[in-house]
């Protein structure tokens, strides 16, 4: 039976089906679908305002008081976690599924150990005494990179650096053993050096523990370094989905095209002007009926902007929507 659209080629861990966020009354996301399969990284990526964080903290039931879950369904497994009540979400969110947030300094407790913060999201989901929480506390340090344990879990989080913060969220959330992990911009607030050092981590949670990974992210070279699969979001929808290694090579909607194209890369001529995607994205009133990057695509016609085009299968598992992705190889090369 083919898979759906959007879909892993393995048996999906996690399946989003026709998920709509809206905030006053406006779509944010709008009906998007995806699948994530067991031990397989998606990334999800597009510019700030397309959508991405909101998905991301769907998925866990905290969208900010504003947003609300409208339509569609978030299946883990066979349980849909947007039919849950918040007391079951609560068994499911930090045990299931688990989230690594953007900015580590500001989500860790400052008034509190690492030890206790650690040993809290294990106390919430298993039965342990406080000895036994402790020392896997300290295994987890170790496990994700923290020299010097038992000295770090008396410290408080303005005692440790950022990589060592973040790495301390990620301790927190791989705590009690999730199947999937979503990482927010995981490397925003680091230096490249321990940007590296955070994504190898990564990388080897799913190579030892068959963790899957949603990965938020609008860098593309982490993008190349990090997934499987890759999703690309435009104005709260997908515009292209395929694996990493088809949309480096045929990107089959513009905005992907001219996304790849702003990447600058080692074989460039010398003094070579990158390409460039004018103007901003629409903020939800300003949202068409037809095509929502129809404003900025150098491809778009009258149809564009009268009509969305729906996400369909241009290659094997290569989704896109576009009315013209017989013409975004011209545009890959004009940009290049």
């Amino acid at each position: 039976m083919d898979r759906p659209i959007g879909s892993s080629r393995a048996e999906p861990l996690l399946a989003v089906s026709n998920l709509t966020i809206e905030i006053a009354g406006a779509s944010v996301v709008d009906g998007i679908s995806f699948e994530v399969g067991a031990g397989e990284i998606l990334a999800l990526v597009g510019e700030s305002g397309c959508g991405k964080s909101l998905t991301a903290y769907a998925l866990l039931r905290l969208l900010p008081p504003a947003a609300r879950m409208a339509r569609g369904s978030i299946r883990i497994g066979e349980v849909d976690i947007a039919r849950l009540s918040e007391r079951e979400m609560r068994k499911v969110r930090g045990d299931r599924i688990s989230i690594i947030f953007q900015e580590p300094t500001a989500s860790l407790d400052p008034l509190s150990t690492v030890g206790s913060q650690i040993a809290e999201a294990i106390g919430i989901h298993r039965s342990i005494s406080r000895a036994d929480a402790w020392h896997l506390s300290r295994e987890m340090l170790v496990s994700v990179g923290i020299p010097d344990a038992d000295r770090r879990l008396r410290q408080y989080p303005f005692e440790l650096s950022g990589g060592m913060c973040q790495r301390v969220m990620i301790a927190i959330a791989l705590i009690c053993g999730p199947a999937l992990l979503v990482a927010d911009e995981p490397t925003t607030a680091l230096d490249v050096t321990i940007q590296a050092q955070i994504l190898m981590l990564m990388k080897d949670l799913v190579a030892r523990k068959g963790t899957s990974i949603v990965l938020i992210t609008h860098d593309m070279g982490v993008v190349a370094d990090m997934a499987d699969r890759v999703a690309v979001m435009y104005g709260g929808r997908i515009a292209e989905i395929a694996s990493v290694e088809d949309l480096f090579a045929k990107p089959c909607h513009p905005y992907t095209a001219l996304l790849l194209a702003s990447v600058p890369r080692m074989d460039d001529a010398p003094k070579s002007t990158l390409a460039t995607i004018e103007g901003m994205v629409p903020a939800p009133h300003e949202f068409g009926m037809g095509c929502r990057f129809a404003g900025r695509c150098p491809l778009a016609t009258d149809r564009c902007r009268a009509e969305a085009p729906p996400l369909t299968e241009q290659a094997l598992h290569h989704f896109a929507a576009c009315w013209h992705t017989d013409k975004v190889t011209s545009l890959v090369r004009k940009a290049a």
